[in-house]
């Protein structure tokens, strides 16, 4: 269930040295045609590293070729120096697989504010490429963990069609802080052998990354490094219905996001919280990003307090659409607020479960939307104020 899953793609995960650890810190993902079609998304953030600045530039065509990442190292306001390292990268890539470096994309993660090692980063590339397999899905995806305490995959197959052929969806990522819309302190490399044009891609990977990476928001904070890529070989002779296409696409994402906040830095709690019959999809993603934001009731989680009340004073904070007097909200199930005001009693609510469910009901009209977040815990104060980022 990796992104050598995809039949027409090879990658490898290697370590070059770049953490102290020890650890394998360098991936290669190699997209071996017939079709090379790409898309991708990258963080919002003003403040970007250097690979997405160069990424962005080569999928201005809509192809690429391979994509390299190094974790133990973000590569972000590097400057000129911190460009020109993430181009001779490139050009090891392409030098090495008879490629161009205009179709190599480069994600790297790590701590910020330091020029990267480029004799370690290169001698990586080297290994990497020498040790690409058709099956190095899951050592890639070892390797571009930071704080991640798991690696995570992610895989779809479609049904058979007419003739009997399937394609098939697989995916990596790493992430485990930082989780916010922008995507996420993340990357992540989503590979297909269906045959689908850059353009179909795009919209397709736009439409499933609003509704999942960018619904995971662990911390309110937003990396310089994100990057969400899928590329398509075209390799399993498949040319997909797009609406299938893209809910396929939409599960391995789904799958991925979850992944990604189960693993949040000194979660005890993975929170989903969703805002039913809002005036429309913003109002409600508006609202239960409010909700997931709110220290208070992410403290709250954490003690296994069902304090409604911090529900109800972050949704008031908000612009959408609803009367006060009108709103309900249960969570795990126990309605504790009802019509604005005192519910069931919040001793029904269980939190001991690692999932926790809070359901707003605003009584506005028929939208709904669902933000996934967790709990504030201790660890996670101790973790980043241990790790340098």
């Amino acid at each position: 269930m990796s992104v050598t899953s995809a039949l027409g793609f090879r990658a490898s995960g290697v370590t070059a040295g770049l953490k102290t650890s020890g650890s394998p810190d360098m991936a290669l993902v190699v997209n071996e045609g017939p079709h090379r079609s790409a898309a991708a998304v990258f963080t919002s953030n003003r403040v970007a590293a250097a690979p997405i600045h160069w990424s962005r530039q080569v999928l201005g065509d809509g192809r690429v070729d391979a994509v390299v990442l190094n974790s133990g190292g973000a590569n972000a306001c590097t400057g000129p120096e911190g460009f020109q390292n993430t181009h001779a990268t490139a050009e090891k890539v392409a030098e090495l697989l008879g490629l161009s470096a205009t179709d190599i994309a480069v994600c790297s993660t790590g701590l910020i504010g330091e020029q990267l090692p480029m004799d370690k980063i290169l001698a990586g590339v080297e290994a990497a490429a020498t040790a690409l397999t058709d099956d190095g899905g899951a050592a890639a995806a070892t390797a571009i963990m930071t704080t991640d305490s798991v690696s995570k995959e992610a895989l779809w197959t479609s049904p058979a069609n007419a003739d009997g052929v399937t394609y098939t969806i697989g995916g990596m990522a790493k992430g485990a802080g930082m989780l916010a819309p922008g995507l996420a302190t993340m990357l992540v490399v989503i590979t297909t052998d269906a045959g689908v044009e850059t353009e179909g891609l795009d919209v397709a990977l736009r439409d499933a990354v609003r509704l999942t990476f960018n619904r995971a928001d662990s911390d309110g904070c937003m990396s310089t490094n994100d990057t969400v890529l899928l590329m398509a070989s075209g390799s399993s002779t498949a040319f997909p219905d797009m609406e299938e296409f893209t809910a396929g696409l939409t599960h391995v994402c789904a799958a991925l996001a979850r992944a990604l906040i189960a693993d949040a830095e000194g979660a005890n709690h993975d929170i989903a919280i969703t805002t039913r019959h809002a005036d429309s999809e913003r109002d409600a993603e508006t609202v239960s990003r409010s909700v997931a934001r709110s220290n208070l009731f992410k403290a709250a989680i954490f003690g296994n307090d069902p304090n409604w009340g911090r529900v109800l004073a972050a949704v008031g904070t908000t612009d959408a659409v609803f009367d006060p007097d009108k709103i309900n909200v249960s969570i795990n199930g126990v309605q504790i607020a009802r019509n604005g005001c005192i519910g069931d009693s919040r001793d029904l609510v269980d939190l001991a479960p690692r999932e926790v469910s809070v359901e707003i009901d605003l009584n506005a009209g028929i939208a709904e939307a669902t933000i996934w977040t967790n709990d504030l815990t201790h660890a996670y104060v101790e973790e980043n104020s241990a790790y340098s980022s």
